[in-house]
């Protein structure tokens, strides 16, 4: 069953788990196999004034709709574009006075698009909204508690010269939103800004080894046609050697936890158990536990010990975060560092989440030696364990070439940026925003390091000269929400 634009994939049905996604044709990793547009997506409640509502992009200045006073746009082709989706959605903020919840938006631009095109299948859809999973049944008595304030609110905003929809029905979209929601990023792909449906995407399956990888995909904004300027879409893109009739699958969860926690996680979520081999054998799990080789291999009660205090430091270390103190975090990083590193093997996930941390908070208080030391590790860790063309791989390890090249370390800098651009122009292509200021990077750095070749005293006098006149770039502030998962859940 293929339709416009689809002519790639199809839908069948996998065993034991449904519908899934299949090749009609052999991809090569990098290849989009498909973009999908959104069918219905709003901006999150907390970032409305400061992303477009459009094409989700984060702006200085953004234009604010003069009738509802709710919805802002990057310019005029950006608010053009949404008033289709968004001219219901502005009378019915205006009659009840404020915007409702990011829920609420979404389920009645999603019953606004039903109200005007039906419910069956749009152009280049594999499966319709009335067919997409709902896990109504399968919630638990404080889910279904929500889903009843839901479903009130949305019924108290709704306005009565819209279609009404039955209580089930309306169940059935929250449910769906629940399930499928996807995250949308803002344009350097670092921050999460929204939720939308994509219906296709709804169809691929889940694997902690994935075949596929989806990016979101702001649109271009250099372009003069609105159909390009802002068009957001996602994009499946292939991880690896794709034959006809293979599965396609993406992961809904991080790989760095262990198999037992992705499976819980995986259960509790998306209401599934993940049979993939990586799950079923455990595989890497043995790396992500690892304890330190050697003689004086450590006994089973001190790795014990170490791993509880690991947790214990983590949750010290995400109160400081939130507080922002964050040279307490690096107190904190080093105290743990100190006791784990006797123990702990130099892939094992308590390791790695502390040098992580730590590289991140210290390259943002401006201490590049110590943070360049903890990436490298970090970076050497992960490419033990993740997949060779995970895009989080691709950003940690971008992040640590960007560490290395403010410490002065200009060789290992440019090594990993070359990296992090292999990995990223696999996952997220050549035209995405990141890509660019990845390749700026990698052609900056390949000068730097030729001149630092030629004459390393040259070359620091000269840099810090450079440094003198413009103030070093300053790496973001930490944030304090891990990278933006795949699927969005309603915490």
């Amino acid at each position: 069953m293929t339709k416009g634009g689809m002519e790639s994939v199809e839908v069948f049905t996998s065993e034991g788990k449904g519908r899934g996604l299949k090749a009609q044709k052999e991809f090569l990793p990098g290849d989009v196999i498909f973009a999908e547009p959104a069918y219905a997506a709003v901006v999150f409640d907390s970032l409305t004034h400061v992303i477009c509502h459009t094409c989700f992009k984060r702006q200085e200045r953004l234009h604010r709709c003069g009738q509802c006073k709710f919805a802002y746009y990057c310019d005029r082709t950006c608010q053009r574009a949404a008033w289709l989706n968004h001219k219901n959605e502005c009378s019915a903020i205006k009659k009840h006075g404020k915007a409702p919840t990011e829920n609420i938006r979404l389920a009645a631009r999603i019953m606004w698009k039903i109200e005007r095109e039906g419910s069956g299948l749009g152009e280049g859809c594999l499966v319709s909204i009335d067919d997409l999973q709902n896990h109504v049944d399968s919630l638990g008595e404080e889910e279904k508690k929500e889903l009843r304030a839901d479903v009130e609110s949305f019924l108290e905003f709704w306005p009565p010269q819209s279609q009404q929809f039955g209580m089930q029905y309306i169940s059935h979209i929250f449910g769906v939103i629940s399930c499928n929601g996807f995250t949308l990023s803002d344009q350097r792909g670092l921050q999460a800004v929204g939720v939308g449906i994509f219906p296709n995407l709804c169809q691929a399956n889940h694997d902690c080894w994935p075949n596929c990888t989806v990016i979101f995909n702001n649109g271009n904004h250099e372009a003069v046609r609105s159909m390009f300027h802002t068009q957001m879409r996602i994009e499946l893109r292939a991880l690896s050697k794709i034959s006809p009739g293979d599965e396609l699958t993406v992961s809904y969860v991080d790989f760095l936890n262990m198999s037992e926690e992705r499976r819980k996680q995986l259960k509790k979520q998306y209401y599934f158990d993940c049979t993939c081999e990586h799950c079923k054998k455990h595989i890497k799990d043995d790396l992500m536990l690892a304890v330190k080789e050697g003689e004086s291999k450590p006994s089973a009660e001190t790795v014990k010990e170490v791993i509880q205090f690991s947790k214990d430091t983590l949750e010290k270390i995400n109160k400081a975060r939130m507080e922002g103190l964050y040279h307490e975090v690096v107190k904190l990083c080093r105290e743990c560092l100190k006791k784990q590193e006797p123990v702990l093997g130099d892939t094992n996930i308590y390791l790695l989440r502390i040098l992580s941390i730590a590289s991140e908070v210290l390259s943002y208080l401006q201490m590049f030696e110590e943070a360049a030391d903890y990436a490298k590790r970090m970076v050497d860790g992960y490419l033990k364990i993740y997949h060779p063309n995970n895009a989080q791989l691709g950003m940690a390890v971008m992040r640590a070439g960007v560490t290395h090249w403010h410490a002065g370390l200009i060789e290992a800098g440019h090594g990993l940026i070359c990296k992090a651009y292999a990995i990223l122009l696999i996952t997220h292509g050549p035209s995405h925003p990141i890509t660019k200021d990845l390749e700026v990077m990698r052609v900056q750095t390949e000068m730097e390091l030729r001149m630092f070749q030629q004459n390393e005293y040259m070359y620091y006098k000269m840099r810090e000269a450079a440094l003198k006149n413009q103030k070093i770039q300053v790496m973001p502030e930490p944030s304090n929400e891990a990278s933006p998962s795949l699927f969005h859940k309603k915490e």
